[in-house]
């Protein structure tokens, strides 16, 4: 009998492999599982309808593709610093966490008012997402997309105040790291956006 509850007590090697993954992490990466297809329809019901639209590319013509550049570079330089937060905080390097967590932030809120100026400019000029199928596709997905971001700077600047008053380092970097896989995602996003928003 005891042999037998010693058999059923004895974790498997698949079981342990497993119990290894924490579920905060099977979390995260169902939840980008699901924005993913969330923006992957939305980006291929773009492209079909870019496809057998005549008109898109007149349309297309008026963004401000200097600004989509601008702000494709503060979110590349973002997706960096964040990388490099999470590396100090790794290493226990407690201002250099801060210092990369605020530039983080600060990234993601100069990519929003970029963006807001973008806006502004595209409405004085009358384009409105009721001025055709492009328009109506650009703001929202480009909306979309900055819910997104102006969700990843919330997250961040909890974890900043955490890390200023030193409660980061209490068994919780690994929710850094999850912050971390959302805001590259936020940006893997915008990489695709880009191309097909600016330079079609």
């Amino acid at each position: 009998m005891s042999s037998t509850a010693g058999v059923l007590t004895q974790s498997s090697p698949h079981n342990q492999g497993i119990q290894s993954v924490p579920l905060g992490k099977i979390a995260i990466w169902w939840f980008l599982a699901s924005e993913i297809m969330v923006f992957g329809g939305l980006i291929a019901s773009y492209v079909l309808l870019r496809v057998h639209n005549g008109g898109w590319a007149g349309q297309a013509a008026h963004v401000r593709w200097q600004l989509g550049t601008l702000n494709t570079a503060v979110l590349l330089t973002s997706s960096l610093t964040i990388a490099l937060a999470l590396s100090a905080s790794r290493q226990d390097k407690r201002r250099r966490t801060a210092v990369f967590l605020g530039l983080t932030v600060l990234l993601g809120v100069v990519f929003l008012c970029v963006k807001g100026v973008e806006y502004t400019g595209e409405l004085r000029e009358g384009f409105t997402p009721a001025s055709g199928l492009f328009w109506s596709f650009y703001y929202g997905m480009t909306g979309l997309h900055a819910l997104h971001v102006t969700g990843g700077i919330v997250a961040n600047l909890i974890f900043l105040v955490m890390a200023v008053r030193g409660d980061l380092w209490t068994g919780k970097q690994r929710r850094l790291e999850y912050a971390g896989l959302y805001w590259h995602f936020v940006d893997v996003v915008w990489i695709f956006l880009f191309p097909l928003l600016y330079l079609s």
